[in-house]
């Protein structure tokens, strides 16, 4: 026994074995004053829930952390070097849809870095594929096969341009881009304006419209991948400057068309780049420019002498040396319009007409320039033979001797539009109806405040059967007794224009119908306050038969027996506008 006490401690226990009571009922009840040795038995398994679901929630936020092993590891400059390798369009479409992140590199990728990417070369064709492949829905094309798209207000942003960019590389690739943006809503930036440049080397044609985070790095990355661009419009884009200008101007040589619009970086070093690099420019359109002087729009002029058609000119700080460039250097010109050019005088209208070397020129719109005078007008229907289309707006120093003029030594002239020219007069107008020549099919009168009755015709008016279509409008001394007039002067009237006229009755209106010698197509009477039933019956039941438009918005007097007359009368009727006729 006293060797028994000699155990150690590890072998001996005191009182109950076991804790759990379930368990100590298996054995005797011991005295606890005993001290018993017995062979250690083999650990029982314990079994605790409760720790195993604490350290599995350890294990799997520890595995949560850790990031999956995929293709999406990889750094940029592995996954640039996979995906460049894809090797058609169609799966680089389909891999910019994985996520931003492959979008974004896929357009960094220029067409050039492509591996196996050729024209003509065979591939495999794709057995998983059952249905063909589309493009974006958002893409269209035009009707002569080219590939456009659009892009507006919040759609407009540079993920977008991205996804156009890849996508767009299909078949022939995007042709054609718009943006049409806002100072607030577009996000658009050079990082898409870049991916479009890098990814669509067949671009010919871009319009971009307020986008104020566009820079020249934009610009810049345009001219170096789309080498092939014909048409620019930037319009209130107020963070280029001609450094992307000239970008575009030095790498882009087959430009036809350009039209800047309120781009305040814009100066004559742009314009000059592109007069010296653009040899085939047909078009140039320059507005609301402040930096944009003689400087630069007579560099452009006389650069592109051989083969500029088209110069609109409307706010920009030039004087009388441009007009005079253009009429010495305007041989290939056809359309000119000039607009809120302050600086430019009487002389700068005289040279360019006596300059004699317009002889192209068949369009021109003149508006609010104080210079243009009767002896400029004259001066210009002089220098210029073939001129069909003529517009002066709010002219305070033209008059009907510069209105005779015209008539006289403009011999193809067609059509006539004066917008508050308010020294014109009545008296003015129809001396140029009866000098005008046998081609005059159009005149247009609106707001001129000195159109008004006169007090004396003669009794045997000449008449002026040219003339197919007469517009008067605005003009309230215009009244009954000059409409009569102006009917038997043109008999051969198609299309009438008169509204606004309140002074306008049934007397003036019932001897224009009945002195027609030609069937009326177009009346559009709006406005008209003073006419009744009489005046619209009459007209539809001597022109129904030809009449396609009518307009009787605002004639207050008409009622159901005009519309009965004109159910009746007007077989082919299309166009019909009742709407303020009560």
């Amino acid at each position: 026994m006293p060797a028994i006490l000699n155990y150690s401690d590890d072998e001996i226990h005191r009182g109950l074995l076991h804790s759990d009571i379930m368990e100590s009922s298996l054995f005797l009840s011991l005295a606890p004053s005993f001290d018993i040795q017995y062979p250690l038995p083999k650990r029982q398994r314990v079994a605790a829930p409760f720790i195993l679901r604490e350290e599995h929630m350890k294990t799997a936020a520890l595995l949560k952390k850790q990031k999956p092993s995929s293709i999406d590891a990889l750094p940029d400059e592995c996954l640039f070097e996979i995906l460049r390798r894809l090797p058609r369009s169609r799966e680089r479409c389909i891999a910019a849809c994985v996520s931003k992140r492959w979008l974004m590199l896929l357009s960094s990728i220029k067409s050039s870095e492509f591996v196996g990417d050729h024209k003509g070369s065979k591939t495999l064709p794709d057995l998983n594929c059952t249905e063909p492949w589309e493009l974006d829905q958002d893409i269209s094309f035009e009707s002569c096969g080219q590939l456009m798209r659009c892009l507006e207000a919040e759609e407009a942003n540079d993920v977008r341009l991205a996804a156009i960019a890849v996508c767009a590389s299909e078949g022939s690739g995007l042709n054609k881009l718009t943006i049409r943006g806002g100072n607030s809503t577009c996000k658009v930036t050079d990082l898409g304006l870049s991916a479009v440049g890098r990814c669509c080397s067949s671009l010919s044609a871009l319009s971009m419209w307020r986008l104020p985070l566009v820079s020249d790095v934009g610009l810049m990355a345009i001219a170096d991948g789309c080498s092939k661009l014909e048409n620019i419009d930037f319009s209130h884009c107020r963070s280029i400057s001609d450094k992307g200008l000239i970008a575009i101007a030095k790498k882009c040589p087959n430009l036809v068309s350009v039209t800047i619009d309120s781009c305040p970086g814009i100066s004559n070093d742009g314009l000059q780049a592109v007069g010296r690099y653009c040899s085939k420019l047909l078009s140039i359109s320059i507005k609301d420019c402040p930096l944009v002087g003689d400087k630069g729009i007579s560099s452009l002029v006389a650069s592109s002498s051989s083969s500029l058609m088209k110069i609109k000119l409307q706010n920009v700080n030039v004087s009388d040396l441009s007009l005079a460039v253009i009429g010495h250097y305007g041989k290939a010109v056809t359309d000119i319009s000039l607009t809120a050019l302050q600086n430019v005088t009487e002389r700068g209208f005289w040279v360019m007409g006596n300059a004699l070397n317009m002889v192209s020129l068949t369009s021109c719109t003149v508006s609010c320039c104080p210079g243009l005078t009767d002896l400029g007008l004259e001066a210009m229907a002089k220098g210029c033979p073939l001129l069909k289309q003529l517009c002066v707006r709010r002219s305070s120093n033209l008059s009907d001797a510069g209105l005779k003029s015209v008539s006289l030594f403009a011999r193809m002239l067609e059509g006539l539009q004066l917008e508050e020219c308010n020294r014109i007069t009545l008296k003015g107008v129809l001396d140029g109806l009866l000098s005008c020549n046998a081609r005059f099919r159009s005149l247009v009168m609106i707001k001129c405040l000195g159109i008004r009755d006169i007090a004396y015709y003669p009794q045997e008016l000449p008449t002026c059967r040219s003339l197919r279509s007469l517009t008067i409008r605005g003009c309230p001394g215009f009244t009954s007794s000059s409409l009569a007039v102006v009917g038997k002067i043109c008999p051969n009237l198609c299309q009438i224009d008169i509204s606004g006229l309140v002074g306008v009755t049934d007397s003036g209106i019932l001897p224009l119908i009945e002195t027609s010698e030609s069937r009326l197509v177009k009346v559009n009477l709006e406005g008209c306050v003073s006419l009744s039933d009489a005046s619209i019956s009459s007209l539809v039941k001597s022109h129904g038969s030809t009449l396609k438009f009518l307009n009787l918005d605002g004639c207050v007097k008409i009622t159901d027996r005009s519309l009965l007359a004109i159910s009746a009368n007007c077989s082919v009727l299309k166009d019909l506008d009742v709407s303020g006729a009560v």
